[in-house]
């Protein structure tokens, strides 16, 4: 009898990646004893329309750039490819298309962004075709349970939590730094700080 297939999903702005994105995957990896994760950087970010975000070309870049020594870790240009609002649900529905429907999407997420889920566009579509994994920093589990009681028996079959010691990292903070002039070295990959430095990103 074949293994069903396992692949994790880790959708995100990356504006920059940094370290605290990867520790993550690699920690939902192993846990789920997924076969690799893909890295899918948001082509236009709905919840972001109105504030600037750098080029997708440049995140793809700096993303491609931060995940290549490890072998089970792939970047896609699926939401990149795609015109218009880059939403969860059409770059799920295409996977599912793309791997068949008995591979088993692990879509990889911090708690905070896991308080939204009732706002997501299609959310129960989703909770049919993947299961959400909410990585949670100590002190940040009471939202996470609080949206699987939201979602009731569905909640509790298809989101998922792994407690993590994430690093208080955040994309906003290092653009800051790097705006400042101040160092971002081990916050981010050694070839994505000299990607940001050498493009002038962030200035």
């Amino acid at each position: 009898m074949a293994t069903e297939r396992k692949i994790g999903i880790m959708g995100g702005t990356f504006d920059p990646i940094h370290v605290g994105h990867l520790v993550t995957a690699e920690a939902v990896r192993i846990e789920y004893g997924l076969e690799k994760v893909l890295f899918i950087p948001a082509g236009s970010p709905p919840h972001k329309q109105e504030s600037h975000v750098t080029s997708a070309v440049h995140r793809y870049i700096m993303t491609v750039m931060a995940t290549y020594s490890n072998p089970h870790f792939y970047v896609s240009s699926i939401e990149m490819d795609r015109p218009g609002p880059s939403y969860t649900i059409d770059t799920i529905r295409a996977l599912v298309d793309q791997y068949g429907g008995d591979t088993q999407l692990y879509f990889i997420t911090g708690a905070d962004a896991v308080g939204d889920l009732p706002t997501w566009n299609h959310i129960d579509e989703l909770l049919d075709m993947c299961f959400f994994v909410a990585t949670a920093r100590p002190g940040c589990v009471s939202a996470v349970d609080d949206v699987v009681k939201h979602f009731g028996d569905k909640g509790l079959e298809c989101i998922l939590r792994l407690d993590n010691p994430e690093l208080e990292i955040s994309s906003t903070d290092i653009r800051e730094r790097v705006k400042l002039g101040r160092s971002i070295k081990y916050i981010v990959p050694e070839s994505v700080e000299s990607y940001i430095l050498k493009e002038g990103l962030y200035r």
